[in-house]
């Protein structure tokens, strides 16, 4: 079973998922790496799905802030062209950019 979590439109913005799906997900990668025999716990095992949650947590709080930094780039961009922006357009052209400049994989 492989796990896919991207966006389906082309144009999305950052997944909005709940911290359930966050604390799901955790579950579900751990528990197969567990059944594949592919990790071996050195502290219990819910530590180590509350540490993944949390770095789940993190990654998508992190894209998040990234997209309110496009946005408000997006909104410079609008003022001095008013007219001529699509923001549907440039919001994935922008967040590509940013994400690899602050090395964030989408």
């Amino acid at each position: 079973m492989r796990l896919d979590i991207r966006a389906l439109a082309p144009f999305s913005q950052s997944m909005k998922i709940s911290e359930i799906q966050m604390k799901q997900i955790a579950r579900t990668v751990i528990d197969e790496l567990k059944e594949k025999k592919q990790i071996v716990f050195k502290v219990a095992e819910e530590k180590v799905y509350q540490r993944a949650f949390e770095l789940i947590k993190a990654d998508f709080a992190r894209e998040s802030q990234l997209d309110q930094e496009v946005n408000t780039m997006m909104d410079q961009l609008e003022q001095q062209n008013p007219g001529e922006f699509q923001r549907y357009k440039m919001f994935p052209l922008l967040k590509k950019r940013m994400a690899k400049e602050k090395g964030i994989i989408l």
